[in-house]
């Protein structure tokens, strides 16, 4: 199987720096071909690479997006016939549409054993809200197919230049993982992750938390049908992180076992229709005790370039961990800049939680989970609303 990546980005972006760095320090040891498409020009970047080692098709003749999309196709088959490469890197040109060399991959899946893997968009973070104006919907979609937005020139920026250039890229792309960290503080094995979706800190929350709710409910089988003393001593710590300190006697049984049965999607919000089964609108109280399963999580996710104190990851932690103001909180992690240039990593359970030193992280990220948590308040609360 032949994995794909398109790195996107408009001239100047910093693409071809950005795939030297994922060459040297990501891909070392796969068979890899390097697809250029400079809209008419000499394929001038050519050079470097080929001292690599690695195979280069550039197709100089015409732009990937109108009229070689056929010939790309073609092209495509024969790279992956002659080398049967592990990695197929495309970088198209500055000017052209993700969504159509997308399409031109899509079509060349029908035929061989390959698979479109990551969407990479380069973004100079200085110049994306004047490109976003000059170049419209061209550089809209660049922005609005990517899996992952690497934004370059991030150490140059103010923190407010940075702030205000990531929440165009979220008010076009909600779902992209957006890297904003300078990439000299960041290995090309930590980006990578990203780009193949491995390092999604809401899915490993999610898991974590419907693994802890099938514990529970496996517990409570035991009770009812065995002698159980023994089973309830060894989950007595799990169900210590979810119900300590929740400063409540009623309805706890509501909340004690919360599992989004699509959190394998990623997605921020659990949508209630009419015919949901998700057992939100089941308010029989009394049953809620063999409906564990059914419960629901939800979860809200932030990716920030924000810059915190500790005094201030510290006060919401506590506030999130004793409120029930923000909703029932159950868990709370994530890894921020700190403004003095280190990194904090935190994580929270009800009644508890512990702030630590880090790594630099590929931006920094906030994550929440609990029952009718209320966002706005939450993005207020961290000062990022």
């Amino acid at each position: 199987m032949t994995k794909i990546d398109i790195i996107s980005g408009f001239l100047g972006a910093g693409k071809t720096t950005f795939i030297k760095k994922m060459i040297e320090e990501a891909f070392v040891g796969e068979k890899l071909v390097l697809i250029e498409n400079e809209f008419g020009e000499v394929g001038i970047d050519g050079g470097f690479l080929k001292d690599s080692g690695i195979e280069i098709t550039e197709m100089n003749s015409g732009c990937i997006c109108c009229s070689l999309v056929g010939d790309f196709g073609k092209n495509l088959n024969e790279v992956i016939t002659k080398f049967h490469p592990d990695r197929i890197l495309i970088e198209p040109s500055g000017v052209g549409k993700l969504s159509d060399v997308m399409k031109s991959v899509i079509d060349v899946e029908k035929e061989q054993d390959v698979k479109l893997n990551a969407l990479v968009t380069v973004v100079n973070a200085k110049k994306a809200s004047k490109q976003m104006k000059a170049f419209g919907e061209f550089f809209n979609n660049q922005i609005e197919f990517a899996t992952t937005i690497v934004l370059s020139r991030t150490q140059s920026t103010t923190p407010e230049q940075l702030e205000l250039c990531v929440k165009q890229m979220q008010e076009l792309n909600g779902k992209a993982a957006i890297i904003t960290t300078p990439w000299d503080a960041i290995k090309g094995e930590q980006i990578l992750k990203v780009m193949e979706g491995q390092d999604s800190l809401e899915m490993k929350l999610l898991a974590e938390a419907h693994h802890k709710a099938e514990e529970e409910e496996h517990e409570h089988e035991h009770e009812h049908h065995h002698d159980h003393d023994h089973e309830e001593h060894e989950h007595d710590h799990d169900h210590e992180e979810h119900e300590h300190h929740h400063h409540h006697d009623h309805d706890h049984e509501e909340h004690e076992h919360h599992h989004d049965h699509d959190h394998e999607e990623h997605e921020h919000h659990h949508e209630h229709g009419e015919n949901c089964t998700c057992g939100c609108h089941d308010h029989d109280h009394e049953h809620h005790h063999h409906h564990h399963a059914d419960e629901v999580f939800t979860s809200w996710g932030k990716e920030t370039p924000h810059k915190f104190t500790r005094e201030k990851i510290e006060e919401v932690l506590k506030t999130l961990s004793e409120s029930e103001e923000y909703g029932m909180i159950l868990r709370a992690k994530g890894m921020v800049e700190d403004v003095n240039g280190s990194w904090i990593y935190f994580d929270m359970v009800p009644g508890e939680y512990e702030l630590r030193d880090g790594e630099p992280d590929y931006t920094g990220r906030l994550c929440v989970i609990g029952s009718k948590i209320d966002e706005h308040k939450i993005e207020e609360l961290f000062g990022i609303a």
